[in-house]
C-alpha cells in the first residue's frame, strides 16, 4: 500500500511509522501541511505534495495539526476532506480530527453523548470568565482551547491570579476554556483504542508540586489494566468524537465518579509502548491493511 505520514519534520511518531511501515513492505511517505497543494482542472481535484500524487494514496495518518491562522486551519481540513472523498483513507478522518482538536467542541459531543466530563465553561471575555470562575467552585484549571501535551494549562485557585490570567488571555484575544480543579487527585488513566478496542492503557501520577500527569510534563507512567466500566466509557467517548485511533484520558472526582478529561485524535504513544510493551505502529498499520 501506499500510506502518507502527515506530520511535523524531525517528528518521533512519524520516522517510528515510515520505519515500520517500510519493514512491513509498504510505501510510505512523511508528509507537512505546509507542502500540500490542491487545484482544480475543469471537472477534477488535484492534490499533491511536492511530486507525489496525494489522491492516489491509499491512506494517510494524521499525526499532526500544526497551529496556524484561521484561513490555514480551514484549508488544511478542506483539504482533509477533499481526499477522503476522492477515496483515501484519512486516520482518523477529518470530522474525528477537528472534533478533538477542539476541547470545547469534544466537550459538548461528549455531553451530548451521555459522557460524563469535568464541570466545564467556555468565554471570550474577563468580566464572564470572573462569573464562571465563582460558579465552578474559585478553583479551576485554565486551558488553551488548541493544546496538548500539557503546554499552557494553568491552575487559578484566587480571584487575584484569575483576573491577571483572563486579563491576559483578554488581550490576546484567546478563547478562555475553564474547568473545575479536582481536588485530592494526582493520576489519570491514558486509554489508547483502536477500532473499539484497547491497544494498551496506562495510569498518570503527576510529579510532586505539579498537577498535570501528561509523560511529556514529567508524569509517571505505569501499566495499568482499565475495567469494563472504563473501557466503555472510553469507547462511548470515542465514538461521540468519531475517533476510531484515539487516547481517552480518565479521571476520578472525589466521589469516585469517572469523567472524561480529554480524547486526542492524534495521540501520543511513546510512553505507553513502554510500559504495555506493544508496538502502536504495527497495530495500526495492520489494521489499515486488514481490508
Amino acid at each position: 500500500m501506499r500510506i502518507g505520514i502527515l506530520g511535523n519534520e524531525g517528528s518521533w511518531y512519524v520516522e517510528e511509522l515510515c520505519r515500520t511501515g517500510k519493514e512491513l513492505g509498504h510505501v510510505v511517505l512523511p508528509l507537512v501541511f505546509p507542502s500540500l497543494m490542491a487545484s482544480t482542472d475543469c471537472k477534477t481535484l488535484q492534490f499533491v505534495s511536492g511530486e507525489t500524487t496525494l489522491h492516489e494514496l491509499d491512506a494517510i495518518i494524521v499525526r499532526t495539526m500544526p497551529p496556524g491562522s484561521l484561513e490555514r486551519i480551514v484549508t488544511r481540513m478542506d483539504m482533509l476532506c477533499g481526499l477522503e472523498e476522492c477515496g483515501v483513507r484519512i486516520v482518523n478522518s477529518p470530522k474525528a480530527v477537528e472534533c478533538a482538536v477542539d476541547k470545547w467542541l469534544t466537550t459538548q459531543k461528549l455531553i451530548s453523548a451521555g459522557v460524563p466530563v469535568p464541570d466545564t465553561a467556555v468565554c471570550e471575555d474577563s468580566e464572564s470568565a470572573m462569573q464562571l470562575c465563582e460558579q465552578l467552585g474559585g478553583d479551576i484549571v485554565v486551558k488553551p482551547l488548541f493544546g496538548s501535551e500539557g503546554r499552557g494549562i494553568i491552575r487559578v485557585d484566587s480571584p487575584d491570579l484569575a483576573w491577571r490570567v483572563f486579563r491576559s488571555l483578554e488581550r490576546i484575544g484567546a478563547v478562555m476554556y475553564l474547568q473545575r480543579f479536582i481536588p485530592c487527585v494526582s493520576s489519570d488513566y491514558r486509554i489508547l483504542l483502536l477500532d473499539g478496542q484497547v491497544i494498551g492503557s496506562m495510569k498518570r501520577t503527576a510529579p510532586q508540586g505539579d498537577f498535570r500527569t501528561n509523560a511529556s510534563q514529567a508524569g509517571l507512567c505505569t501499566p495499568w489494566t482499565p475495567n469494563e466500566d472504563e473501557i466503555n466509557l472510553a469507547v462511548r467517548a470515542a465514538a461521540a468524537t468519531r475517533c476510531v485511533f484515539c487516547g481517552v484520558d480518565v479521571i476520578y472526582d472525589s466521589d469516585r465518579t469517572a469523567r472524561v478529561l480529554e480524547v486526542n485524535a492524534v495521540p501520543g504513544w511513546r510512553a505507553l509502548q513502554k510500559v504495555c510493551d506493544v508496538s502502536v505502529p504495527l497495530r495500526l498499520f495492520n489494521w489499515i491493511t486488514q481490508d
